[in-house]
Formats: structure tokens, sequence, C-alpha cells
């Protein structure tokens, strides 16, 4: 599976006069070799591609949200929440405008047009290592919803816990073990991503759901004068606290990350022509999903705020039905990001396929290496949950390394290397601040977080 050559052909509108550009491209599934059992599909409907774009970026990042405003305050979280949306819409609109001047059929392609075999390579292990961290933690968090969390010393009670009591089958192991035989493993065998639009429109309602029962239990707690004013800056009194004022970054960073799925969703449209307005789209309603959910969870929890703020719906909310509600919240996040993640699954494998087999015929049209790499993949997802302990540090690590790479820093060397002279000056300049940027930002943030660390394991108590 390569993209090394990519037959160039016009841009249709028709979907079904649509020929296949590339049919070996790693970010895009083969129709040809789909066909069997597909014969009927004429290409995805505008609706169905902002869904999954949208299931694309609102995963688990949202949760993590929340505990950025504890950091940041209410004002410079949220300004950063929708800066993040402009550079994410902008780096965007550049892949797609350089892979229609390059006739490239996904982003893997566009890199290798623009720096040869070793770009396309470096684009790929970096959606792989970005897509394997957010699929840990999506596993985490419906670990630490199902089964419990600890954090600072103190235990919170996940939902099986809470209804049945501590058994060996509602610990972490066993309950994300189930999960992934019983939900993920049938959902990554889908070949298609259009395929994944009803669940992704059920996991954003999902994901709505949520965000209005957070809303609602901290209005009616505004109203009964139970919540203190939140705090609205940082709070600044050395260089530690400046430099952790960075280690949001790579998480606002990994809440958006959507480009790998892109041409995907690009190349099964009925009419390609829409997809920068599926892009704006997609990001107004994630960006509107962001800042409610910012706001309204750590209005509700302040300074107790969790780095997954699901953990905080545990306790008694002083008002009426408090656990039902509190159950209500976990289990509608928890199932969003089930449907989640088969989406990020699908590039995922098609980007490590493209890594192990280059020159393999497409992955759709091999069961067997379809089947092996799924399996693998599943099985380093599920050891890594049961691994990895905090949300926090997986996107640390991911937001600061692949993330940043596949959202900002290629999508802006692309535009200043410029293949077919179609940059602009202020294409070049918006290019600079993007890389200058996202590598002083995470570079501070990886620091601080090192730093952080060694003072940890140095202390007597640690």
């Amino acid at each position: 599976m390569t993209i090394d050559s990519v037959v160039p052909v016009k841009e249709k509108r028709s979907r079904k006069k649509k020929q296949i550009v590339d049919e070996k491209a790693p970010l895009l599934p083969n129709k040809q070799g789909e066909d069997i059992g597909f014969d009927e599909f004429n290409g995805a409907s505008y609706t169905g591609a902002v869904f999954n774009l949208s299931t694309t970026v609102v995963g688990a990042g949202i949760m993590a949200l929340p505990a950025t405003m504890k950091v940041l305050g209410l004002v410079p979280g949220i300004f950063m929440i929708i800066f993040m949306a402009f550079l994410t819409e902008k780096s965007i609109e550049m892949l797609l405008r350089f892979s229609k001047a390059g006739k490239s059929a996904s982003y893997g392609g566009l890199m290798g047009d623009s720096f040869g075999k070793f770009g396309r390579m470096l684009l790929q292990i970096c959606v792989v290592v970005n897509n394997v961290g957010v699929l840990v933690v999506y596993m985490i968090i419906i670990g630490d919803v199902l089964s419990g969390t600890s954090s600072s010393g103190l235990h919170h009670a996940g939902i099986l816990e809470g209804w049945f009591g501590v058994h060996w089958w509602n610990g972490r192991f066993f309950v994300l073990l189930v999960t992934t035989l019983v939900v993920f493993a049938p959902l990554a065998c889908f070949k298609r991503v259009d395929s994944l639009r009803f669940t992704s429109a059920l996991s954003v309602g999902l994901a709505v759901v949520f965000v209005v029962i957070t809303a609602g239990i901290t209005i009616v707690k505004i109203v009964d004068g139970s919540i203190a004013m939140p705090r609205l800056l940082p709070v600044v009194t050395d260089m530690t606290a400046v430099f952790k004022l960075f280690t949001v970054v790579p998480v606002l960073v990994t809440a958006y990350i959507c480009h790998y799925n892109v041409h995907t969703i690009y190349n099964e449209l009925e009419d390609s022509s829409k997809i920068q307005s599926i892009v704006r789209s997609s990001l107004g309603l994630c960006s509107t999903v962001y800042i409610t959910t910012s706001f309204f969870g750590f209005l509700l929890f302040g300074d107790s705020t969790l780095d997954d703020v699901l953990a905080n719906f545990d306790a008694n909310l002083g008002i009426p039905y408090s656990s039902l509600l509190n159950d209500a919240v976990r289990v509608s996040y928890a199932a969003h990001l089930m449907l989640v993640f088969p989406i990020i699954f699908f590039a995922l494998r098609m980007n490590l396929d493209g890594l192990l087999f280059p020159m393999g015929r497409p992955l759709a049209s091999s069961n067997r290496r379809f089947a092996l790499i799924s399996i693998g993949l599943l099985v380093i997802v599920f050891l890594g949950a049961n691994f990895i302990p905090s949300i926090w540090d997986a996107f640390q690590f991911t937001g600061a390394t692949a993330a940043v790479c596949i959202g900002f820093i290629f999508p802006a060397a692309v535009t200043l290397r410029d293949p077919h002279g179609i940059a602009t000056k202020k294409d070049k300049i918006l290019s600079i601040f993007m890389i200058v940027l996202a590598v002083f930002s995470n570079a501070v943030a990886l620091y601080s977080d090192a730093t952080a660390l060694f003072k940890k394991n140095d202390s007597p108590h640690a």
C-alpha cells in the first residue's frame, strides 16, 4: 500500500462519475478493492461527512479541556479554544489546496509529492503514534468511567463499582477486555469510513447529551448560589507557573486533530466541492461543544477539576437526582467514545499497513492482512490503556510530538515548500508563524512536564 504513483484525474462534482485517484493511498480506502458488496455506494452525503469529521475531532480531548481552564483561567482558555479552531481550519485548507494542485488523493500522497518517500513515511509514523495514543486515552477514560480511578490518594468509584460493589468482573482489566471484544472489535471490521456515518451521528448526539446535562447541573447550582465565581485568569507566581501554562498546548492540539481523515472523507463525497464547507461546519460544531464543556465543567468543579473531568462525576453534586445525573453523564460519554473509536482506528490501520507493506495490494482486498493488523493494534491499545496511568500523560506525549506535526508543522512545511508555486505571501507568513508557535510551545510543554516528573521522583514522599 503506497502512494508513490498518484494518477492525476480531473475533479468531478458528482461522486457517481468520480474515478479513483489512487487505489493504494494509505489514508484512502480503495473503492475498487471494496467493490464486492458495495456496488450501490454512490458517494457520502454532506451530513454524513460532517458527522464523521466531527466524530474524528470530538473525542477524548473534550474530557481534558476543563482541566486546561484550571491552568489558564476561563478567559485565556476560551480564547485558546477559538484560536486553535482557526489555525486548524487554515491548516486543513492548505492541505486541500495543495492536494488539488498536485492531484494527491491523500495526506500521505501530498507529503510524498512535497518531500518524497521520506515525507510520506514520516507522516504515516506520526499518524500511527498519534492515533495509538488517542485510542489508549479513549480506553483509559472508559476504564475510569466503568471501573473507577485514583487521583492524589483518593479513589473515584466507577459506575459498575457504584452499582454492584467491588468484584473481579468489574475490575479495570476485565471490563476493558470485554469492551474490546464486544464493542471495538466488531466496529473495527468496517472497510469504508462512510459505513460508520450512523454510529458517528449517534456519537455526536451522545456528546451533546453530556454537554446539556453538565450545563443544566451547573445552571441549577448557579441559581441556588452554591457555585463561586470561577477564576478568569491564570495564577502566575514564578517561572515554573509560566512554564506550566504551556502544558495545555498539546491537549488543545490533540483536541482538534482530524487532518488524517479529511482526504478519506473528501474522496468518498458525492459532491467533493463541499469539503471546505464541511470542514467549517464540523469545526464550528466541535468548537461550540468544546467551549460549552470547558466553561460549565470548570464552573462546576473549579480548582477540583481532574485531568479527566468525567472522574469528577462520582460524588454528590448537591442537587436532586444527583446520582442519576452522574451516571447519565458518565454513561453517555463512555458510549460516545466507544462509537468514536472505529473512526480513529480506521486511519491508524491504513497508515500502519502503508508502513509495513508499502508495495502490498490494497488492504481492503486482503482479508488476512486486514485481520492481523486489526488484531495486533487492538492488543497494543488494550495493553497501553492498562499500563498508562493518566490521560494527561498520554495527551502530553502525543500532543507535543505526533499531533502537532500532523496538525500544523506538516501543512505549514508543504506550504513553504510550495512544489506547485501556488502559495501566497500570506500563506508563507502564516506557515512560519504556525511552525514557530508549535515548536516553541510544545518544547516548553515537554520541558515543564519533564521537570515536574523529575521533582516528583526526587520527592521523599513520592
